[in-house]
């Protein structure tokens, strides 16, 4: 849809469903969080998409977004109910995603609202502080409360 809002919208209202998902697994809403199209992801929130389905691989549209540091997309999804807990089929949550792209920005926000997900192991036992820059003191913050 390439952020095309309206195609979006003449879409939805010719009866298309926000939540028909490709062979992958993906909706419309993780191709648009991934794409960081704030507008479409509004659009098809309120015409009911839902904010925590999940692909094959377990994938949200906020591990998505935070996979492509998409702060504004991210901000929306949680607002509307995004569960930042939620673990992909590696066991990562979208705080493993934004820190292994070194995101800092999302990190941040994330971190910040639920700062328990410091402490979530993925299923190779990482942390999201184990996936930063080792010799970078920025990243400390994602380091689990002692």
């Amino acid at each position: 849809m390439d952020g095309d809002v309206e195609r979006v919208r003449m879409l939805i209202k010719k009866g298309t469903d926000p939540n028909m998902r490709d062979q992958a697994n993906y909706t419309a809403l993780h191709y648009a969080s991934r794409a960081g199209h704030v507008s479409v992801c509004e659009l098809l929130l309120d015409c009911g998409a839902c904010v925590n389905a999940q692909t094959h691989g377990g994938a949200t549209p906020l591990h998505r977004a935070a996979y492509c540091g998409h702060q504004r997309v991210l901000k929306l999804l949680l607002e509307r109910g995004a569960d930042p807990g939620l673990t992909d089929d590696d066991g990562a949550t979208p705080l493993h995603k934004a820190a292994e792209q070194r995101c800092f920005v999302v990190c941040k926000l994330l971190v910040k609202r639920f700062p328990a997900l410091r402490d979530i192991k993925d299923k190779r036992s990482r942390i999201p502080f184990d996936l930063c820059p080792e010799d970078d003191s920025k990243w400390e913050f994602l380091k689990p409360a002692q």
